[in-house]
């Protein structure tokens, strides 16, 4: 009976060992699909953080080092029993904040080959306070920088619940990564491909007990993503054709660094900006403790950029990711606003266009907001669009994103609508023609030009008045307007407007700037989009050409790509000037244009061509 009593004991103590054995060794959670989405499987706030730098082959300081990225990682508890997840890497400038520092003076003369005119070179005007940045606040959200712990994003949580780890990555010169800021340099390239590397092996990494850091929980499938110049950051890298980047998703992204501070020849600023160029932009987010380092590079950049021709350069060439957009093979998902005139939207339209090209997976959304991101907009549809995305691209789960409508589209009413492509298919270019009366409101019709001998419209330069107040004026010297008639049915635009113009000019700089214009039949007018240009790089960016005054030149004028629907009962505007006040630089009033209309046209791409234009406004 002792005996018994001894056996009974004994199982009683080695059945709940047994039990608690072959719970731990009971297999990791994996990801759960459900009509081609990943599901919310994992906790959130069950996860394991650590902070790591990871080597970059490149020596941006000149210390003699090789420079290091500063990342934190956050991924699911499970990784540490053996799961694998791939990672949504959320790299940025801009974790530890910004510094104020001053703008560029815009109220210059313009450039003169014979340097006869010289641009005014200080730096004295009012700088971005980084606590009341817009970027900033769209980059990293509402919460503001926090140097500590970078993040949280607010993805986080929604991404890791469905198995995917999130990273986040300080850019080189930021925070507790050492490196140089560039302004979209190269070595900003290879320091934030350099965390893509280190997830698939081939880049090392030190935890903070200097400790190597071996990324053995990652499948090493990254997507990566960011608003502004985190999202600036993946179209980089994805230029770069890194292996193991299978996904992008830039927002409200810049594409060539060139179409942010330049635009055709001309230093045009981006909206909000006034001043601001590549080297103010890199002095701004140095934000590493080493505050003299860096001091040479920066100083590099602003000779480098050349604020007095505005010609495309080395320089430029060195931070334009289309010239190897041919590299990428990262599924990409396009975002941005119509409305957004920081990044502009050529931005979005040429990489966009490009990875069409190129055969690349692309989508892309459009929405009728700024320079923003798409979660406070339109949030579960985009949280959809985002893990489907995902699930496709680094979970490999067909689920038929890429036979799906490759574009989505907020109206102007706010509604949502999809097209199979963009810009919208069957879009077609229509030759639009201004008629004289251009000082008040000339006509433009679709029929021909102005016929017989030459007919000439004048304005004069003044840089002090802003676009809205010519456009408001029913009569100006400072501006040519021309109209349809109000329109029959709504006419829809898709894609880059163009105005190509014979002009003469008297003095031998000046700037030029063509505005598509929406005008309401209570009389209000807005801008639908607007461009410029340098005459003196009339043939070609990168070539500065003198201008004889009393010459006429044909000079084109590329506006920013949009899609719009004019209204039935609107009418459609071209609307010419010299400077923009909002975006160029501001010479003293007075240069004068003259424009030979006979030899002047619109270039509009039309849903339904000519035909719809005509039904809409008759000639």
């Amino acid at each position: 009976m002792r005996r018994a009593r001894t056996v009974l004991l004994a199982a009683m103590v080695v059945l709940p060992l047994t039990s608690a054995h072959a719970l731990a060794a009971a297999p990791p959670q994996q990801p759960v699909f459900v009509d081609g989405e990943a599901q919310p499987v994992y906790n959130a706030a069950d996860v394991v953080r650590e902070k790591v730098f990871i080597r970059v082959p490149i020596d941006s300081d000149r210390d003699g080092k090789d420079d290091e990225v500063r990342a934190d990682v956050v991924r699911q508890q499970a990784t540490t029993q053996g799961l694998k997840v791939p990672v949504v890497y959320l790299p940025s400038p801009y974790y530890a904040g910004g510094n104020n520092v001053p703008n560029h003076n815009v109220d210059v003369e313009l450039y003169v080959p014979d340097g006869s005119k010289r641009q005014d070179a200080r730096r004295d005007s009012p700088g971005t306070d980084p606590n009341q940045d817009a970027r900033i606040t769209a980059a990293i959200g509402p919460a503001g920088p926090n140097p500590g712990a970078i993040g949280p994003s607010s993805y986080e949580r929604f991404l890791l619940e469905r198995g995917y780890a999130v990273v986040y990555a300080e850019s080189l010169g930021t925070g507790e990564s050492t490196g140089c800021p560039t302004t979209g340099g190269r070595n900003e390239t290879i320091g934030a491909r350099s965390v893509v590397d280190w997830l698939n092996g081939r880049t090392t990494a030190r935890d903070t007990n200097n400790k190597p850091s071996v990324a053995s929980w990652a499948t090493g499938k990254t997507a990566m993503m960011g608003v502004s110049y985190n999202g600036t950051l993946p179209n980089a890298v994805a230029s770069t054709g890194v292996q193991g980047l299978e996904a992008i998703v830039p927002i409200a992204a810049i594409s060539s660094w060139y179409d942010y501070y330049r635009a055709d020849g001309a230093v045009v600023a981006p909206g909000g900006y006034q001043g601001e160029d590549a080297d103010v932009l890199a002095e701004y987010v140095y934000s590493r403790s080493n505050r003299e380092i860096c001091k040479p590079i920066i100083e590099e950049i602003a000779r480098q950029q050349d604020r007095i021709t505005g010609d495309y350069s080395p320089f430029w060439d060195e931070r334009n990711y289309l010239n190897d957009a041919k590299k990428v093979r990262a599924a990409t998902l396009v975002v941005h606003g119509l409305r957004d005139w920081n990044v502009k939207t050529k931005h979005a339209a040429q990489w966009y266009d490009t990875l069409k090209a190129n055969k690349v997976p692309h989508k892309i959304w459009w929405h009728q907001s700024g320079h923003t991101d798409p979660l406070g907009l339109r949030r579960d549809e985009w949280l959809k669009t985002l893990n489907r995305w995902y699930t496709r691209y680094l979970f490999g789960q067909q689920n038929n994103v890429e036979a799906e409508p490759r574009a989505t589209i907020q109206r102007e009413d706010k509604s949502w609508v999809t097209e199979a492509e963009w810009p919208v298919p069957g879009s077609r270019d229509v030759s639009v023609y201004p008629w004289p009366g251009g000082s008040s409101t000339g006509g433009l019709e679709a029929g021909s030009p102005v016929p017989g001998s030459a007919v000439v419209e004048k304005l004069a330069d003044d840089a002090s008045k802003k676009v809205e107040q010519l456009l408001a004026l029913p009569s100006s010297g400072n501006r040519l307007s021309y109209a349809t008639p109000a329109a029959k049915q709504p006419l829809r635009i898709s894609g880059t407007v163009k105005a190509e113009l014979k002009v003469a000019f008297d003095r031998p700089a000046a700037n030029v700037t063509a505005v598509l214009v929406d005008r309401a039949p209570d009389g209000t007018a807005k801008v639908i989009t607007r461009g410029w240009t340098d005459p003196q790089n009339r043939t070609r960016p990168d070539r500065t050409e003198p201008i004889k005054p009393g010459e006429q030149y044909s000079v084109g004028v590329e506006m920013q790509p949009m899609d719009y629907l004019l209204p039935a009962g609107h009418k459609l505007g071209l609307t010419l000037l010299s400077s923009d006040y909002d975006y160029t630089l501001r010479p003293k009033p007075g240069a004068g244009l003259a424009v030979t209309l006979n030899q002047t046209r619109m270039v509009l791409p039309t849903l339904g061509g000519k035909q719809a234009f005509v039904a809409a406004f008759g000639r």
